[in-house]
């Protein structure tokens, strides 16, 4: 069973502490044999390049928070997939409920980005989900929806270009608890087989304040958890790496 875990650390820490964080983060996956988890990390802009040095050796690719839609020209303040793959980024986020909340992202926008990212060689990890709650059949239906928006363009960009789907609903990030396990088990079903057939051999993680303990709960039913704020503490995202381990022991052993 492949799982990928990845962290986004949003803007919650400073500069000096996102090294510290990485340092902390790099110590700990040199500590432990994971060598078949996909994990990557996603700091600031300005902490892409010292981060990726840090992790240099631990097995954890790092990427960038935004892309760009368009690969050159006078948009101020943007980065390009060009500029982030020069740097050593191997994932560019997009379609986060915060940026389609608070910057007003289309879905469109979403799939420009998502474009930009395979036209690079990026692995876009694309934020979806239902942005109130509705019931399982639904969510499912709307979740599906924006991925077939948001991989409308791959095959006429890059055939075969792999993507992290994360099934993020707005309702439950920033929330005290995760989405129920079977709700969340449902739609990350929905989301494999439309994947399976828009981008095969992608995953489809949980994120909207996953954390320790869920991962265990919902073993199988998701390819791996989208870390946010409940990984900013080194020794909780420890604790997630060590389930993810436990999980593949035992899967090989049954």
């Amino acid at each position: 069973m492949s799982i990928t875990i990845g962290v986004s650390l949003k803007a919650y820490l400073g500069y000096r502490d996102t090294l510290r964080w990485a340092s902390d983060i790099a110590e700990i996956t040199r500590s432990r044999s994971h060598s078949s988890i996909e994990l990557f990390v996603l700091p600031a802009f300005p902490a892409l390049v010292p981060v990726r040095d840090i992790l240099t050796g631990s097995g954890i690719a790092v990427g960038s928070q935004d892309i760009a839609a368009d690969d050159a020209g006078n948009q101020t303040g943007e980065v390009t997939g060009a500029m982030l793959a020069d740097v050593g980024c191997h994932y560019a986020e997009v379609g986060h409920a915060e940026r389609r909340r608070h910057f007003g992202e289309s879905e469109q926008v979403v799939a420009a980005k998502t474009a930009a990212a395979l036209r690079h060689r990026l692995v876009p990890v694309i934020c979806l989900g239902e942005p109130t709650r509705l019931d399982l059949d639904a969510a499912v239906e709307e979740s599906v929806r924006q991925l077939r928006h948001a991989l409308g363009g791959v095959q006429s960009v890059r055939p075969g270009g792999r993507v992290v789907v994360a099934y993020e609903p707005h309702w439950a990030i920033g929330a005290a608890e995760p989405a129920p396990d079977e709700h969340i088990i449902a739609v990350v079903a929905g989301l494999r087989r439309a994947a399976s057939q828009l981008a095969p051999g992608s995953s489809v993680i949980y994120g909207g304040s996953a954390g320790p303990g869920l991962l265990t709960r919902l073993a199988g039913g998701v390819d791996g958890l989208f870390l946010g704020r409940f990984a900013h503490d080194p020794k909780a995202f420890a604790t997630v790496l060590d389930e993810a381990i436990a999980i593949q022991l035992k899967t090989a052993a049954s």
